[in-house]
């Protein structure tokens, strides 16, 4: 007896995914934009481009190069790589409760950033933050897929992240809790809520390779996930190493959210909420679903990055606070709407 196979896609459906990912594309390149534009201080864009592009080097072109396009380019690499992240993590997981940080992979990137903050190495190295990052999302990877390596289920993988990220969590508390002085305890809580505020061009370059090779690694995954929404056997018998698949989950995950995490901080709810606003319309299909979660991820991220510099608070409320209070109330429905079955 044949293993059923996914229903093939027809032409209106590989029509109607070509103009979400369009339209949601150009979204994201007039956020980039509106992006660069907003700021506390009024800036000339026209003015500030002639004069790059003149070379001459203004006060305007100082903000523009040095503050304002690093932040908009940081957010839509992280809202990218949240967003693909959570739409690959809920169709291998078949879950619609998953989210980037199930594996624990985000709470080991942030121990890292801590562990850094802790030893007084961020304020003595240049890159010391984002590569601790990098590095505490690198071991946690590591022992993740030691597991995988050694057959274990979608479970075990679960199971082996909240056991993660408990300790994770329990780690940074302890940091917390002896920090030598409350200035630092307060700047590492600040880091822990996430911002894209007063990053450089640099952060961009150390992040960009390492998120591209984990979009990479995802995204090759895309006609496992549509396979493993029949089922685990099913996705054995159409010929897919189950393997192989999560190796290249696990590793991409990390290489993708390990780095946003190190240059961002802790920004959370994007992955969840956004494959759930674009799964209806691709199908139902998980691996339709990719590229439309990382566009719509950095749409939200650069929306509400521009929105913490409109709001009139100051100091301006961290990133990840506002994308909280927009995803906790999504979830809440969620359960619900699951609960009713409608």
């Amino acid at each position: 007896m044949n293993a059923p196979m996914p229903p093939p896609v027809t032409f209106r459906e590989s029509r109607s995914n070509a103009l979400l990912i369009g339209g949601l594309a150009l979204l994201v390149a007039i956020l980039i934009v509106a992006s660069a534009a907003t700021g506390y201080a009024r800036l000339e864009i026209g003015t500030a481009v002639s004069d790059w592009l003149a070379g001459r080097a203004s006060l305007a072109v100082m903000v523009l190069v040095d503050l304002r396009i690093p932040r908009a380019l940081l957010g839509a690499l992280v809202g990218f790589s949240l967003g693909l992240t959570g739409a690959v993590m809920q169709g291998y997981l078949r879950n619609p409760l998953a989210d980037p940080g199930i594996l624990g992979i985000s709470s080991a990137a942030a121990l890292g950033a801590v562990v850094v903050f802790y030893g007084g190495l961020a304020g003595t190295v240049g890159l010391a933050l984002p590569l601790g990052g990098i590095t505490g999302a690198a071991l946690a990877a590591l022992g993740i897929n030691l597991l995988a390596a050694r057959g274990a289920g979608t479970l075990g993988l679960v199971l082996v992240g909240v056991a993660l990220s408990s300790l994770a969590g329990a780690l940074t508390a302890l940091a917390l809790n002896l920090a030598p002085n409350p200035y630092a305890a307060l700047e590492i809580v600040f880091w822990l809520m996430g911002s894209l505020a007063d990053r450089s061009m640099e952060h961009v370059w150390l992040c960009l390779p390492l998120m591209m090779l984990g979009w990479l690694m995802m995204a090759s995954c895309a006609r496992a996930l549509d396979a493993l929404s029949l089922g685990e056997d099913t996705a054995t018998s159409l010929g897919f190493d189950l393997i192989s698949v999560r190796l290249r989950v696990v590793t991409g995950a990390a290489l993708a959210v390990g780095s946003g995490v190190a240059v961002g901080g802790a920004i959370g709810f994007v992955g969840l909420v956004v494959p759930h606003l674009i799964r209806p319309l691709v199908g139902q299909r998980p691996g339709a679903s990719l590229l439309p979660s990382g566009l719509a991820g950095a749409a939200l991220v650069l929306a509400a990055d521009i929105s913490v510099r409109l709001l009139p608070v100051r100091p301006e409320l961290k990133l990840g606070v506002v994308t909280a209070l927009v995803g906790a109330p999504f979830l809440i429905w969620l359960l619900f709407h699951m609960r009713s079955g409608r």
